[in-house]
């Protein structure tokens, strides 16, 4: 996203980031996003998203990387990306979970798409709708920019 973003942050891939991820999020979201349902599910998507670093992006015996994310209106939409400087979206036996979390992303997010950046690791983008609740909330205090989503 180009600047006046909402938030732009990297984090350890600490599972106890996870939750600081999701409300740093949340809070721009918040001055954007009217709709509690919306929130909801863009909480839920956000917090897939950033445990799937944690899990899968940095494997043992290689140090711990970092999440890189950003949040704010692009083009009337609220953006979030999630990335990761790992080792991309490849299978391994160890691996936790279910495999559920791309489908539960796709489900929440009204748009999402994954991404493979030229220097490795995975980028997830979600948008969701923008519904204001009233009509004096400013798209600008939102950090509105028009483009076509995170570039990292």
């Amino acid at each position: 996203m180009q600047s006046g973003i909402g938030l732009s942050g990297s984090y350890p891939a600490d599972p106890t980031q996870v939750a600081t991820i999701r409300r740093a999020v949340n809070d721009v979201a918040r001055r954007c996003v009217a709709s509690d349902a919306t929130l909801t599910r863009l909480q839920l998507a956000v917090t897939e998203a950033a445990t799937n670093v944690v899990l899968h992006a940095y494997r043992t015996p290689a140090p711990a990387g970092h999440i890189h994310v950003t949040a704010g209106l692009v083009n009337g939409m609220f953006e979030v990306s999630i990335r990761d400087d790992g080792v991309g979206m490849s299978p391994h036996a160890g691996s936790p979970g279910l495999g559920l979390g791309l489908t539960l992303m796709l489900h929440e997010a009204d748009s999402c798409e994954i991404q493979t950046p030229r220097g490795g690791g995975t980028d997830v983008r979600l948008g969701f709708a923008v519904v204001r609740a009233g009509r004096f909330r400013s798209s600008r205090s939102c950090g509105e920019q028009a483009g076509a989503g995170a570039k990292a």
